[in-house]
């Protein structure tokens, strides 16, 4: 082989190295690569090495089938009562089928985003401002619904959709402001009146209940007199009772009528006496003999109901 030989063939051998370099493909892990012959969709390449026909095969698209988070621009809604709000939210796909991924749509990122877009103007229009900030749950899933039933030409599953911010403009803001006080005062006058009026209750409760107690101390105190004074009625009849039964015992025995005579005309005379003690004058009966007949008409009622109490205890059976 001569001198000028030697070029061409080394040029050709690294031709040739670079042609076949060119047809081993390593592709990472988690991603896809989509290869088209002579400018039709060929096979996808999985993680690992592949080998391809250099110059007749290309590598036309890479997806990375993992989770992408994506970003979403703040964009103003209008909500159901003509507020203004601004709106901006993180979305989250990933690439399921890379052949629809690549020829489904141009840009499928772009088509995700705007299509989000779309679906949370339509959701916040259907929303009163108070309405919207309660229901971002709600509203997510709304947005998710619209993009799975949209996203499956384009090879693509949209995971989650989370808004971030919901910004009123300022003048509803401080009016926002303004109301959350005024619920505030309001329940803390409310709870305040509450307690005034549970403890007028509770005072009133408490008067209430010392007045029963009170009133029935003092009927059990009366009913207690009222026993007492019985007791000592029922105690003082019995002793009278056992007085003049021992006087009509003590009359009947020798000698006791005598004492008894003897008795009542000492008690008129001390009646007579102590009359005559009270002022200056000296009152003495007009007839002596009075005195024995008085004397005498005592005995007979004493006799009378000392007779009257023998027989009483001879009537019981």
């Amino acid at each position: 082989m001569n001198a000028m030989g030697l070029p061409i063939l080394a040029a050709i051998v690294v031709i040739v190295v670079v042609v076949l370099g060119r047809g081993i493909r390593v592709v990472p892990q988690q991603s896809a690569w989509v290869v088209e012959r002579l400018g039709r969709f060929y096979a996808v390449l999985n993680p690992g090495l592949n080998l391809i026909i250099p110059l007749i095969d290309r590598v036309a698209y890479k997806h990375v089938l993992k989770e992408v988070p994506f970003n979403m621009q703040p964009q103003v809604c209008i909500t159901k009562d003509n507020t203004q709000v601004e709106i901006d939210g993180n979305l989250y796909y990933q690439v399921t089928d890379p052949k629809l991924a690549s020829y489904g749509a141009t840009n499928y990122e772009m088509a995700i985003v705007q299509l989000a877009q779309t679906s949370l103007r339509s959701e916040v229009g259907k929303r009163e401002l108070d309405r919207l900030l309660e229901e971002r749950t709600e509203i997510n899933h709304a947005v998710i619904q619209a993009l799975d039933a949209a996203s499956l030409s384009w090879g693509v599953k949209v995971l989650r959709y989370e808004i971030r911010d919901i910004t009123p403009p300022e003048t509803v803001l401080n009016a926002m402001q303004k109301q959350i006080t005024a619920e505030r005062e309001k329940r803390a006058v409310i709870a305040t009146s509450e307690g005034q009026r549970q403890t007028k209750i509770n005072v009133a409760e408490g008067e209430k209940e010392a007045a029963i107690r009170q009133s029935e101390g003092a009927q059990q105190a009366a009913i207690n007199r009222a026993q007492g004074d019985a007791r000592a009625i029922t105690l003082m009849a019995e002793a009278t009772a056992e007085a003049i039964t021992r006087v009509a015992t003590a009359i009947r025995e020798r000698g006791g009528l005598e004492a008894v005579n003897l008795r009542v005309a000492e008690q008129y005379v001390g009646a007579f006496g102590q009359l005559a003690k009270q002022g200056n004058t000296l009152i003495v009966p007009g007839n002596f003999a009075d005195m024995a007949g008085m004397v005498a008409a005592a005995m007979r009622i004493v006799q009378g109901a000392t007779g009257d109490a023998v027989a009483a205890p001879a009537e019981r059976p």
